[in-house]
């Protein structure tokens, strides 16, 4: 059989497909603007802003400065991973290069051209996604097809809408329903784009007694819909949902779609879960969705296709109505949105979209699997297990601390989304993400119908989530058990104020309060402020698993530090006990240089009046004669003075001056005492050994002494040896700080001006 004859490629299409390619190699490829590319661009946009100046710029030269505006200043490549772009991601990018291209070529070829890439396109679709002689709607915004089924809902239901408008409506409300489980803001974004009040939208609340709490209330959806009729309203649009935005339930689509055709509703689904119905076994809940009026499909994040365009399928038989709804354009421009998902369909072919959907849906298995093996895991998954068994697609919700009371939600919450942003962060190829439930609260979910396509997610990123899972489940329990007996601790203490913030993760927060109650208001919360700034930066040096910080960054409570994560091996009482002994000895120390400054203003004075005074002396024992030069070199040298050395020592504590005499006299005895009265040493940290840690509950635990016990006896050693400075009243020679000024008479006469020198050193 001879082999067709091989037309000749248009050279722009072929032109087109290179400079794609090297525009995705240079972007792609990580490699940032040399620092001399830097400086001569600074320099050439000296005199005209951006790059509008000389000749123009070639491509390479601007696609370099969108790789340096993607990618800013991050130098490291972990920093600058963006959505993972296959070969079929590099497709959906050639189709909206070819989109501008087509849209230059003559109407009736563009016309042709734009029905055979929009019909070919929408039957793909329909028969991927079981949805028989449907429509098709293409929309950059997800919402937007919605919108258009409201307005053709709108123009079925009133025949004149197009000509009377606003006025029809008036006469007798439209009502759109959904459940309290959809997206929020959706029903509040369809009555901004339709013109109609809020009173127009009914929350159907799901089911509180009887089956999933995040599926609708049909027997109270079908209430509602009789009441609204009764009261001259009209039913006109009800959202479900196949597939909820938090945790993957699917509403029961058979039964409300007997209750639209019963009132003469349109019945609109979304979801993810709308994926799956291109398997080969399907749960039937979700194949109850190909006969509903509408679906919104978003293949972009479920095959990992960039910038292509989701997709609304419906059925109408009316093409006036669907014109006048909008979803129809005689605009060939406006169908080649299609033309990028076209272009990636042909590319991955019905294997290609299949393997992925079902690499998908495995991921998703694996982890719940893994889930129930682990404790302390609640699953927010549909009663039913085949949802997740037969559906292999709803997203996985786990949250921690399954049994403990419910006024302690607040605190799980914060340990839960603890724990989603240290997932996300430790296992970034998870795609995993905190989400808002309303019953079961903060919740960590794992979507990989959502992530996997667009991340590349495989098997071993779900086992390496798995293993990190298992690694912080131990550290959330211990925490949240002992988060009560760091706060007994810390009301026991007098010098301390628990702070309770139950949105903080971790033991909680304390702050150190000031002994003193002669301070006003101000100076004590100063006071207070500079002791719990120095705590925190005393404590994050210690040598600890622990960790430090001042605070959420919105926290009411202000001068506070909170403790993180603790471990089973911590020891509340002695960690409670270094703050205190940390925070008391930070106190007494800023005492001591508050007072400093009057003090040694009060010392200087008193030094230049005994300086004054020694001069005089002086004066009266040389006499006059000794002070006029060469006079009193001569009788300098035929009579020497022999002066004596009267020393000074500036106490500190006492702010007074002393003589030296009996500094020098016991000088000896000073140095065997302080030797002999020295702190104990204290015992040395073990190699690994860490702070905090009760001895025989971890591995580190090497020594019978605690570790902070060890820090606490030398901060009281320390404490005791100040204590001996503030007796200096009643035993002067001992702990001295001295600062002494020596003042020599000597047998030479001193010239003038130097006799203010030792003031002068003194000050």
């Amino acid at each position: 059989m001879d082999k067709p004859p091989v037309k000749m490629m248009d050279p722009t299409l072929a032109e087109m497909g290179n400079h794609l390619s090297d525009a995705m190699k240079i972007l792609e490829s990580g490699k940032l603007e040399s620092e001399q590319g830097k400086e001569r661009r600074k320099l050439s946009w000296k005199d005209f802003p951006g790059p509008l100046q000389g000749d123009g710029q070639d491509v390479v030269s601007i696609l370099q400065l969108v790789q340096n505006l993607m990618h800013g200043d991050d130098d490291q490549q972990g920093h600058r991973r963006m959505q993972y772009v296959g070969e079929q991601g590099h497709m959906a990018l050639l189709g909206h290069s070819l989109a501008a291209y087509i849209s230059v070529l003559e109407r009736e070829r563009l016309r042709k051209l734009t029905t055979r890439i929009l019909s070919d396109t929408t039957l793909w679709l329909c028969r991927l996604f079981r949805y028989e002689n449907g429509s098709a709607y293409y929309h950059e915004d997800d919402r937007e097809g919605l919108v258009k089924m409201c307005r053709l809902a709108i123009n079925t239901h009133y025949e004149d809408y197009a000509t009377e408008g606003f006025t029809l409506l008036s006469s007798k409300h439209p009502v759109i329903y959904q459940s309290a489980a959809c997206r929020p803001g959706l029903g509040q974004h369809l009555c901004s784009q339709l013109g109609l009040p809020l009173s127009s939208l009914c929350i159907v609340p799901c089911n509180t007694m009887f089956g999933s709490l995040h599926q609708m209330d049909v027997a109270l959806l079908d209430k509602l819909i009789r009441d609204d009729r009764e009261s001259g309203k009209l039913p006109l649009l009800l959202i479900a949902n196949a597939g909820t935005p938090g945790a993957g339930h699917t509403d029961k689509l058979s039964r409300l779609k007997e209750l639209c055709v019963q009132y003469n509703m349109w019945l609109h689904v979304e979801g993810v879960n709308l994926a799956t119905l291109v398997l080969g076994q399907v749960s039937s809940t979700v194949t109850a969705a190909t006969k509903c009026d509408s679906i919104t499909l978003t293949p972009g994040p479920w095959l990992g296709l960039p910038a292509v365009p989701a997709v609304t399928l419906y059925r109408h038989e009316d093409p006036a109505l669907s014109l006048a709804a909008g979803l129809t354009s005689s605009q060939p421009v406006e169908k080649l949105r299609a033309l990028p998902l076209w272009l990636s369909l042909q590319y991955l072919g019905h294997d290609g979209i299949l393997q992925r959907i079902k690499h998908a849906s495995q991921l998703s298995q694996q982890l719940l699997e893994h889930l129930k093996t682990l404790a302390s895991i609640k699953t927010s998954t549909p009663s039913p297990p085949s949802v997740f068994s037969q559906d292999n697609s709803a997203p996985s919700s786990g949250g921690s601390g399954e049994g403990y009371l419910a006024g302690e939600r607040d605190i799980l919450d914060a340990l839960n989304r603890w724990l989603g942003e240290q997932l996300a962060q430790q296992v970034p190829l998870s795609g995993v993400d905190v989400v808002e439930l309303e019953d079961e609260g903060t919740c960590v979910r794992f979507s990989p119908l959502m992530t996997a396509a667009a991340l590349g997610t495989q098997e071993n990123d779900v086992a390496a989530l798995v293993e990190k899972l298992g690694e912080m489940i131990p550290v959330l329990s211990c925490t949240l058990r002992f988060r009560q007996d760091f706060k007994d601790e810390v009301l026991q203490k007098a010098s301390l104020s628990y702070i309770e913030d139950q949105s903080w993760p971790g033991l909680g927060g304390v702050r150190y309060e000031a002994r003193t109650t002669d301070l006003d208001e101000d100076k004590r919360q100063y006071r207070v402020e500079r002791i719990n700034s120095d705590l925190l930066k005393k404590l994050m040096e210690l040598d600890t698993d622990l960790y430090f910080s001042d605070g959420p960054e919105f926290c009411e409570e202000k001068n506070c530090i909170f403790i993180g994560m603790a471990t089973e091996d911590l020891d509340v009482a002695e960690l409670v006990e270094t703050i205190v002994s940390i925070g008391r000895d930070i106190e007494e120390s800023g005492k001591l240089f508050e007072n400093m400054t009057e003090v040694v203003r009060r010392g200087i004075q008193e030094a230049e009046q005994q300086l004054q005074k020694a001069n005089e002396e002086k004066l009266m024992e040389e006499g006059v004669l000794r002070q006029i030069p060469l006079v009193g070199s001569v009788l300098n040298w035929f009579s020497p003075v022999q002066a004596s050395v009267k020393g000074r020592t500036f106490n500190l504590a006492e702010g007074c001056l002393d003589s030296t005499e009996p500094v020098y006299s016991v000088k000896a005895q000073m140095i065997k005492e302080a030797s002999l009265d020295s702190p104990k040493s204290v015992a040395k940290q073990f190699p690994g050994q860490k702070l905090f840690r009760r001895h025989g509950a971890g591995s580190d635990s090497v020594s019978d002494t605690s570790s902070v016990s060890q820090l606490e006896e030398s901060f009281r050693e320390t404490a005791h040896v100040q204590a001996i400075d503030a007796e200096e009243a009643e035993v002067p020679q001992e702990h001295h700080v001295h600062i002494v000024a020596e003042m020599a008479l000597s047998d030479q006469r001193v010239p003038e001006g130097q006799e203010t020198e030792s003031v002068d050193t003194l000050r």
